[in-house]
C-alpha cells in the first residue's frame, strides 16, 4: 500500500462525519539537518481534537482544512539526522496522520517499552494519565472518606481518575453509558457504585442514591445534563476540576442549562477549569507516580484499539458515541 495521510477536508457544522477526512496520497520531504523520519505505529484520537476542527480561538491553534490532521502518536525511526536518535528507536510525539512522516526531532521524545507497552505512553502512562493525576489531586484534593464522582467514568481520564480517588481512600461513583461499563468499572477498577446515565429514570435520584453524603469532589469530563445533575448534590467546600465538556462538543447552538453560580457560591465550591499542560514542568512527576502504581499493580488499565491506518476516523466518530472503554488506540 503507498504512504497516505488524512487531512480535514471540511470544518464539521455539529457531528463531523466520513465527509470530515480525505484521504490524500503522501510524498514525503528530503530530510534535512535536525530531521527525522517516523513510521507511525499508534495513533491517538482524543476529544480536545474535535475543538480543533473548528475555526475558532482556543488554546491550541485550529486544524486547518486541506491540511493533515495531526495528534499524539507512538512511531519507529526509519532515518534520522537529528542527534539522539537512530532507527529502531521508538519515539513519542505530536505527529500528522500520516502513515510515514518527516519531522523535527526536537518535537520528539523516546520511550522506553521496556517498563510498559508502547501504546500505554498514550494512554496511562501519556496524557490522559497526567490529566486524570493533577486534575484530582491538584484541583480536586481528595481526602479520605470523601465521596469522588467522576462523569465518563469509562473513559481514558476517568477510569484512571477513579482509581486514583480509591488510592485516596475516596468513596468513588462513576457515571457511565452502558450496562457493560457499569459491570466493568465496578468489577474491574474498584468504583464502589457507577450510574448509567442513559438508562437511568431519574438522573438526579439516581445520583443521590449512590452519593448519601453528597458529593466533595465532582471530576467533569462530560458536561450538559449529567453535570447539571451531579451539581445539584455538591457539598459546602466541593472542588469540582473542569477537565472535559464532551457532550457539548458537537453542538450547533448554545444550550441553556441551570444557573449553577449561585449554589457554588451559597456552598462556597471551587470550580477550575485546567488544561494538561499547565503542569507541563511536573510531567517527569507524575510520570514516575504512575508508573509505579502500574507496576506495583495499583492501577489498572485497558485499551479500545482499532487496527489499520483506515480506521482513524472511525476511531475519532467512536468517541462520541462511547465506542470506547478506556483509551481509543489506532494500531497501524
Amino acid at each position: 500500500m503507498s504512504d497516505q495521510q488524512i487531512v480535514l477536508a471540511s470544518r464539521p457544522n455539529g457531528m463531523p462525519d466520513a465527509n470530515t477526512f480525505q484521504f490524500e496520497p503522501l510524498t514525503l520531504s528530503e530530510l534535512k539537518d535536525g530531521d527525522v523520519a517516523v513510521r507511525g505505529t499508534y495513533f491517538s484520537v482524543d476529544p480536545y481534537m474535535r475543538g480543533r476542527m473548528n475555526d475558532t480561538k482556543s488554546y491550541v491553534p485550529p486544524f486547518a482544512v486541506g491540511q493533515p490532521i495531526s495528534g499524539g502518536a507512538i512511531a519507529e525511526v526509519t532515518d534520522s539526522k537529528a542527534d539522539g536518535f537512530a532507527p529502531g528507536d521508538v519515539v513519542i510525539g505530536t505527529l500528522p496522520w500520516a502513515t510515514r512522516s518527516v519531522v523535527p526531532g526536537k518535537g520528539l521524545k523516546k520511550v522506553d517499552t521496556t517498563l510498559a507497552p508502547a501504546s500505554y505512553y498514550l494512554g496511562i502512562l501519556g496524557m490522559p494519565g497526567l490529566t486524570a493525576y493533577f486534575g484530582l489531586l491538584d484541583i480536586g484534593q481528595p481526602k479520605a472518606g470523601e465521596t469522588v464522582v467522576v462523569s465518563g467514568a469509562a473513559g481514558a481520564v476517568g477510569l484512571i481518575v477513579g482509581q486514583i480517588a480509591k488510592l485516596s481512600g475516596c468513596r468513588v461513583v462513576g457515571i457511565a453509558g452502558s450496562d457493560e461499563k457499569v459491570a466493568q468499572l465496578t468489577k474491574e477498577f474498584g468504583y464502589d457504585a457507577v450510574v448509567n446515565y442513559k438508562t437511568a429514570p431519574d438522573l438526579s435520584k439516581a445520583i443521590a442514591e449512590a452519593c448519601p453524603n453528597g458529593v466533595d469532589v465532582y471530576f467533569d469530563n462530560v458536561g450538559g445534563a449529567v453535570s447539571d445533575a451531579v451539581i445539584k448534590h455538591i457539598n459546602f467546600h466541593a472542588r469540582i476540576p473542569l477537565c472535559g465538556q464532551i457532550s457539548l462538543y458537537n453542538t450547533t447552538d448554545v444550550p441553556m442549562g441551570p444557573r449553577i453560580q449561585p449554589m457554588l457560591l451559597t456552598r462556597s465550591v471551587l470550580m477550575k477549569g485546567f488544561i494538561v499542560s499547565n503542569y507541563q514542568d511536573r510531567f517527569a512527576e507524575g510520570t514516575h507516580q504512575l508508573a509505579a502504581w502500574v507496576n506495583e499493580g495499583k492501577l489498572h488499565y485497558t485499551e479500545t484499539t482499532l487496527k489499520g491506518f483506515d480506521k482513524l476516523p472511525d476511531a475519532m466518530l467512536g468517541l462520541f458515541s462511547g465506542q470506547n472503554t478506556g483509551k481509543m488506540i489506532v494500531e497501524v
